[in-house]
């Protein structure tokens, strides 16, 4: 386990579990956010997770375009018309 300052006085120290996996990929969790992420090598897990952790710290990503809607199987008309009701695909 292995634990970072942020560098920033007033914020919480980083505390961080990185796991080998049996199939070769790596695997970085963020104890105080609570959000894990992978990756192909120690290096890239703990670069997505520093994405992922920005993304929710700093209101990163935005709204899925219509193209990436429809990367999922969804089209997005349809998606957009059902209000909170989720898409068979995502229930």
């Amino acid at each position: 386990m292995a634990r970072a300052d942020s560098g920033e006085a007033d914020a919480p120290d980083r505390e961080i579990r990185l796991v080998g996996n049996p199939d070769g990929q790596w695997t970085a969790r963020d104890l105080r956010v609570g959000v894990t992420a992978q990756g192909e090598s120690r290096g890239a897990a703990l670069e997505n997770l520093d994405s992922v952790v920005d993304a929710i710290e700093n209101d990163g990503g935005h709204p899925p375009t219509d193209d990436e809607i429809r990367d999922l199987g969804v089209d997005p008309d349809i998606a957009r018309s059902r209000g909170d009701e989720l898409p068979d695909v995502l229930q």
